[in-house]
């Protein structure tokens, strides 16, 4: 870190405001300024910590005009080395722009990793015990039993592929394996079956696509995981599989995903994730019975803010050593 001037450090008024005092202590004396987007010294920024109330309720295809001021903000000043961000991905278009110009970009992965597991196995259990038939039913006041639509299958001995083993992915696949099912996990080189989970490689997923009974999103959005799940995939997923999508809307062939589960091709789907966010009031996914879709919210919960300026704050006093930053995108 630069001594010779005060290192500058972009963030919100209300990250600023609960993080000072942290930010002193990691720095441990070094001249720094705290500045935020309503400042003209934010043009001198030298690194950048963008939290969840910045983000606030813009999607990556609609930015909100306090969230458009800080991405301003970040491509406008030429000093910045570093910016830290709130979520897991970093495939924002403002992200992907800073890194091609040599930005280091870390991410806050792994900070709501349980939660978004949490979420995705609530939502495969619930299709898995044909909760969407249930909650359909109390709407209409009908008693609705189970034995006349169909008994739900057994999971013990059923079988989850689980594309990503980040943070997210093993905690799914530990989850899961908890409730008796046979874990594959699909990421970019294969190995030793460990904990009695099987690893395939990426190349070879498709193989395995027959003998799931649960495909489960959870890899990040990179350019071999865009439209990794396509008509052909889908295709090989056996008519009672069900889908599970916590990673982005974009790996995903949405309209071939729509004729799927209208044509009973595919079981059911809960889907967190779209191709374009918010979904459009139009968009069948919105209706068809055998989906659950919510808000982009899977990894949302009151503990996720603390998580994050942890992980900030501790890439910072890597920063200030000279040291190699974690989570780099």
């Amino acid at each position: 870190m630069n001594t010779t001037s005060p290192l500058r450090i972009l963030m919100s008024r209300e990250a600023a405001a609960s993080l000072s005092s942290d930010v002193a202590r990691v720095l441990a004396g070094h001249a720094h300024e705290l500045v935020t987007p309503e400042d003209d010294q934010s043009l001198q920024a030298d690194v950048a910590f963008v939290s969840r109330d910045v983000t606030g309720l813009s999607t990556k295809h609609k930015v909100l005009p306090q969230t458009q001021r800080m991405y301003d903000r970040l491509l406008a000043a030429p000093t910045l080395r570093w910016v830290h961000i709130h979520s897991a991905g970093a495939d924002r278009p403002v992200y992907v722009e800073l890194r091609e110009r040599g930005v280091q970009v870390t991410t806050s992965s792994g900070a709501n990793a349980t939660v978004v597991a949490q979420t995705a196995v609530l939502g495969l259990l619930a299709l898995a015990r044909h909760w969407p038939l249930l909650l359909a039913a109390q709407r209409e006041r009908r008693w609705a039993s189970l034995m006349g639509s169909g008994l739900p299958r057994d999971l013990p001995g059923q079988t989850a592929v689980v594309v990503g083993w980040g943070p997210v992915g093993q905690e799914i696949g530990r989850l899961l394996r908890a409730f008796g099912l046979q874990v594959i996990a699909v990421r970019r080189q294969a190995g030793a079956e460990q904990d009695g989970v099987r690893f395939v490689a990426a190349q070879q997923w498709r193989s395995v696509l027959p003998k799931a009974d649960w495909l489960v999103m959870a890899c990040p959005l990179t350019a071999q995981t865009r439209g990794m799940l396509g008509v052909a995939e889908l295709a090989l997923l056996p008519s009672h599989a069900g889908f599970v999508n916590v990673a982005r809307g974009e790996v995903v062939d949405e309209a071939a995903l729509v004729e799927a589960l209208r044509d009973h091709r595919l079981a059911g789907a809960y889907l967190d994730v779209f191709a374009t966010e918010p979904l459009p009031e139009t968009s069948p996914l919105w209706t068809l019975p055998n989906v659950i879709a919510t808000p982009h919210s899977a990894g949302f919960s009151d503990g996720n803010e603390d998580r994050v300026a942890r992980m900030f704050l501790d890439n910072l006093a890597l920063w200030s050593r000279g040291q190699g930053l974690k989570n780099l995108a």
